[in-house]
């Protein structure tokens, strides 16, 4: 098993989007890389908390590699846009991965360099080792499972058949 935490704007349609997949273990919603410890939603709206909202990834990597979790992430989010995916705008929405093992920054720094002749501005990805995360509320876990007709900038449709648990 390995972990992965990424981040592509509201993490309720990330989360849901990750969930679909085969080799994807388990999700977490909540908060990465900030300035303190035990953030809440609160404070980044409010604009106290710097953090991320991101989904922690729990995968097989024998199922699923990082390359393909990475290759889901840029189907549904602009990897150029800076603090911003969909209709969610802010610092917490900006685009991250964040990693613990040094392995896998090569495996990402090889992606993204893969795909920068694919776009005409720069990429706008924060790459970071994890330096902390926290989970977020209850209510923000599972949330589209629990709300079916929420908000979600993420087209859970380009998760293909074939691709699925």
């Amino acid at each position: 098993m390995k972990r992965i935490i990424l981040a592509g704007g509201c993490f309720w349609g990330v989360e849901a989007y990750f969930k679909l997949l085969k080799g994807v273990l388990r999700t977490k919603v909540g908060y990465a890389n900030g300035n303190f410890e035990n953030p809440t939603y609160e404070d980044l709206i409010r604009h106290k908390a710097t953090h991320a909202e991101a989904v922690a990834i729990t995968y097989e990597e024998t199922v699923i590699k990082l390359e393909t979790l990475l290759e889901h992430l840029f189907r549904f989010i602009d990897p150029t846009s800076v603090d911003k995916q969909g209709n969610d705008l802010g610092h917490q929405y900006r685009s991250g991965i964040y990693y613990r093992d040094d392995k896998d920054l090569e495996v990402i720094n090889a992606f993204l360099e893969s795909k920068k002749p694919l776009y005409k501005k720069p990429l706008a990805i924060e790459v970071e080792r994890e330096l902390q995360f926290f989970d977020a509320e209850t209510y923000h876990q599972d949330y589209l499972d629990k709300n079916p007709h929420g908000y979600c900038h993420v087209n859970l449709n380009l998760v293909r058949p074939e691709e699925k648990k």
